[in-house]
């Protein structure tokens, strides 16, 4: 097979144009962007094909198509896998680590469980937000959904609200975290790509959710309620109905789990060394005293990554009742579910070197040149909008816009190179549909018709799309873009 390969892109490198890069036309260098593209978006969405062998793929047809050699392509497209799964993978699996132990902990029914019992009625809808939120921050979205959806289905029952009014506010909730905030894979590749300071993205990402969460969450969800009303789907109920539900309710609340302070503590563990980390950045960015070295240590990702899950194990997993073999289960169960999404990630960092080394990025920011800091995060989130349509993938979506726009972040300031994180992050919510998986996941769990989740889930994802770009704009209007 790769001695089939490897004669195939001998046979198209004689086809394509033998000049290098820079003597390829502005014209051939924008066509091979689109057909890159194109070739992702027929293999993922006609084909259906993995999105890790698509991006592998297209990066080659568009390395060969701008006249790089095929070993050339081959070479910059292994160069950038490597790179970004060496930054963005790292963090990608410890967060998977975290997230799995807080799960296995009983952490996060401890969070979900004191929050919502100690709200009123009136106020579940913005307490499911807040909930969403919290779980989705460690946690990837449909980890995080399907963790949720218990206590989402057992909310609706016992509150009598409308099953949209429960519902939607922890979805968006937890969509928002996995579109704007790291250390999802999105928002960490287009960081890595980019270049983009972590705990200023990780700010401004937290500042843009929150409008995000609060108008697709509780705003949107009592006219959902109103457009779909179903009722609560029959799952995770006993036997004997509700009093069995109750009991097993009751069972579960009273298994050894850490407490909701211990918990809290270990989500915004790293959340914290991270901003830390930003705010010396800014108040002292030349500094050379001990003081800001500690901060700097501490707040790399990847040593903030590694704190969070050895302080599981105290905060999290030994008051949770897990022991040394419990511990290892956990976090070596944790990383198989995310093989694929590291492919992925990895290589879409490949196609961005691919546009890197045969200056199509440069062309494309000759493009944007003399636009100012708006034009260019509505591009970026035009790009990733479209990408996000036609292949179902916010994550494919966000590294392929990452991909294009790396030109583009050269002369942006650091706060604005964050921004456009988060725009391309917004563009990736946009639209979601029958090809998308979370479509499917939230119309069966939810037991909605395909029309009643286009008028529920997809519509929020607009909405979170519109108004992450919005509030993205808006910082970007008050920093002086």
């Amino acid at each position: 097979m790769i001695t089939f390969l490897s004669g195939a892109l001998r046979v198209a490198a004689a086809a394509a144009p033998p000049a290098p890069h820079p003597a390829s036309s502005e014209a051939q260098l924008i066509l091979a962007a689109v057909v890159g593209v194109a070739v992702i978006v027929v293999l993922i969405t006609w084909l259906r094909i993995h999105p890790f062998l698509s991006l592998l793929l297209g990066s080659l047809v568009t390395g060969l198509v701008a006249g790089m050699a095929a070993d050339a392509a081959t070479t910059s497209f292994i160069t950038g896998f490597g790179a970004t799964e060496g930054s963005v993978g790292i963090l990608i699996a410890l967060g998977a680590m975290y997230g799995k132990l807080l799960a296995d902990s009983g952490g996060a029914d401890r969070i979900v469980d004191t929050l919502v019992s100690r709200t009123s009625v009136r106020a579940l809808p913005w307490v499911m937000g807040l909930v969403g939120a919290i779980i989705g921050l460690p946690m990837f979205f449909e980890i995080g959904l399907v963790l949720l959806m218990p206590v989402i289905i057992l909310v609706t029952r016992r509150s009598k609200l409308p099953l949209m009014r429960v519902a939607l506010p922890a979805i968006a909730g937890l969509s928002a975290m996995h579109g704007l905030v790291p250390p999802h894979p999105g928002p960490l590749v287009a960081i890595g790509a980019l270049g983009a300071n972590l705990g200023v993205t990780l700010a401004f990402g937290v500042l843009v959710a929150i409008p995000v969460i609060i108008l697709a969450g509780p705003v949107f969800s009592r006219f959902a309620a109103k457009w779909v009303p179903v009722d609560v789907p029959g799952l995770f109920l006993g036997t004997e109905g509700d009093d069995d539900e109750q009991g097993a309710a009751e069972a579960a609340a009273q298994r050894k789990r850490p407490s909701f302070a211990l918990a809290l503590i270990s989500i915004l563990l790293p959340v914290v060394l991270m901003l830390g980390k930003a705010l010396g950045d800014i108040t002292a960015p030349n500094a050379t005293a001990e003081w800001k070295t500690i901060l700097d240590f501490l707040g790399t990702p990847a040593i903030a990554l590694t704190i969070a899950v050895l302080a599981g194990f105290f905060l999290l997993g030994i008051p949770g009742g897990m022991n040394r073999k419990s511990l290892q289960a956990s976090l070596t169960a944790s990383l198989p579910p995310i093989a694929g999404i590291l492919l992925i990630v990895g290589a879409g960092g490949g196609f961005k070197q691919v546009l890197v080394d045969t200056g199509i990025g440069q062309v494309i920011a000759s493009f944007a040149h003399g636009s100012n800091g708006i034009g260019i995060l509505l591009l970026a989130w035009f790009i990733a909008a479209l990408i996000r349509v036609a292949t179902g993938s916010a994550t494919v979506a966000t590294v392929t816009a990452a991909g294009i726009m790396v030109p583009l972040a050269a002369h942006l300031s650091t706060p604005m190179v964050s921004l456009l994180v988060l725009a391309i992050g917004s563009g990736s919510l946009f639209l979601s549909h029958v090809n998308d998986a979370g479509f499917w996941l939230v119309k069966e769990y939810l037991g909605l018709s395909i029309p009643q989740t286009l008028r529920s889930w997809t519509v929020l994802e607009c909405i979170a799309s519109v108004v992450g770009l919005a509030g993205t704009l808006v910082i970007a209007l008050v920093i002086g873009a």
